[in-house]
């Protein structure tokens, strides 16, 4: 079989979508046609054809083998949970009418800020940055008639750059992990850091967000977006009659700050060994138990009602859910396919040295793009760079920074992309509007970075 066709499958995930505007379906075709090129590559042999959609169902079954794709799965129906929870206590409400009043959020221009600083902060894992950005600002855009598209760009083109610049999370424990295995002039930590300023996608990312915040500007799809919303009189978060706002904030911080002790738990007292994954969900079920004993305890509800309202905000969310779930097939089925492989082969063939970092930072994009997944590209194309670096004497951080940030620039253009998915769930915006609004941003942050990597390449190589 032709190596070129293990990029097939992706491109036809995208034909689909744009098609049909169906990203279930973009999936599954995704996942059967790879599948079925496993298959025939291994055999060599016409069971291929008969068994091809067996091996794909199994494909599905087997995300639940990982105990960290579980989680995030659980995690995504949980936070179905917590915001039917928050919402039908009146939560939401009382704490948009709360931030108001204090002035945190007395205008539309305040209200982007929030949106932006919250992801800003919350730099421990990108899931529970826009979980929490999503949240706490998604009364706000419906208050002062912003669209969920643009809170779902805000909160998306934040969380993951901040992730990437300030590596003291998963993140950072994740490359210095990967880095490892190699005998590089400086430390695995010093080049770490020396990738910050040459991280140019991140970089750029945030200034165009603070942008769109600050000058109240927006382009594109994103506009019609907001011409639209303008139009808009509904309000959904705001139907609920206002209680208190601890019944929202309350949950949120016990989310926030206990994410940070389960960390170190599951660190064994080490902070950047701790798992994301097990964290984000003991913090998000253990912020769903504190609203539902503050709700039942208010002697408003009863555990029925509670029981009727978590299903609700769960079955809300088993699109995104499902979405989420072929993403994590798709991505695993590619990988023994070889596309990753394939597309980061091509950047080692007659290249001019000072071109390296450029072509890499496309390649990271293309892999991340077409396989959903930052981690994954990053597994791959590290292995790849850094022997470049070793062997022709290339700078370590420059190298390493181009892969980080095709990593991220792939991810927040991609529809089968987990991150962009939850984005979508924690913004309320549907996912292939949130695609459409945010890839012209993230394709001119794309081609400032790599104008930016070819000008880097010729000063420091």
């Amino acid at each position: 079989m032709q190596d070129w066709l293990t990029v097939l499958p992706p491109l036809l995930a995208i034909a689909v979508v744009l098609w049909k505007k169906e990203v279930i379906l973009a999936l599954l075709v995704a996942i059967f046609s790879s599948e079925l090129l496993i298959l025939i590559t291994e055999s060599q042999s016409q069971t291929a054809i008969s068994s091809f959609a067996l091996a794909g169902i199994e494909r599905i079954i087997g995300v639940f083998e990982s105990g960290g794709n579980t989680r995030i799965l659980i995690f995504s129906l949980m936070v179905g949970a917590l915001l039917a929870f928050m919402k039908y206590s009146g939560g939401v409400t009382a704490t948009v009418n709360f931030l108001i009043e204090k002035g945190l959020s007395g205008n539309a221009r305040r209200s982007r800020l929030l949106a932006f600083f919250t992801g800003v902060i919350i730099f421990i894992e990108s899931n529970l940055s826009v979980l929490m950005a999503g949240i706490l600002s998604r009364g706000l855009f419906d208050k002062f008639k912003m669209s969920r598209a643009r809170l779902a760009y805000i909160i998306d083109s934040t969380s993951a750059p901040i992730c990437i610049l300030l590596l003291m999370n998963g993140w950072g424990a994740y490359v210095l992990a990967l880095l490892g295995e190699y005998e590089l002039n400086d430390s695995s930590v010093s080049i770490l850091i020396q990738t910050i300023p040459l991280n140019f996608y991140a970089l750029f990312t945030l200034i165009i967000v603070l942008y769109t915040i600050i000058a109240d500007k927006t382009h594109g799809p994103l506009k019609q977006a907001e011409l639209q919303q303008n139009k808009n009189e509904q309000h959904a978060e705001l139907e609920v009659p206002a209680s208190k706002p601890s019944f929202m904030l309350i949950p949120l911080f016990t989310m926030s700050f206990s994410m940070v002790g389960f960390m170190f738990l599951t660190g064994n007292g080490d902070f950047t060994a701790g798992s994301g994954s097990k964290s984000v969900l003991y913090a998000t079920s253990l912020a769903c138990i504190v609203a539902y004993a503050m709700m039942v305890g208010s002697g408003r509800f009863s555990h029925q009602q509670m029981t009727g309202f978590g299903f609700k905000g769960m079955s809300e969310l088993l699109p995104l859910v499902s979405i989420v779930l072929l993403s994590l097939a798709l991505g695993s089925s590619l990988k023994q396919l070889g596309t990753g492989i394939f597309i980061s082969g091509i950047v080692a063939e007659n290249l001019p040295y000072f071109l390296i970092p450029a072509v890499i930072f496309i390649a990271g994009a293309l892999m991340s793009f077409s396989t959903g997944t930052s981690w994954g590209t990053f597994a791959i194309l590290i292995p790849i760079g850094m022997p470049l670096v070793i062997n022709l004497g290339l700078p370590a951080p420059l190298i390493l920074a181009a892969i980080l940030g095709g990593g991220i620039w792939g991810d927040h253009c991609s529809p089968i992309s987990d991150t962009t998915a939850v984005s979508a769930v924690a913004s309320g915006c549907d996912l292939l509007e949130h695609v459409k609004t945010q890839l012209p941003y993230a394709l001119f942050a794309g081609g400032l970075t790599l104008f930016a990597y070819v000008l880097a390449g010729l000063i420091m190589i």
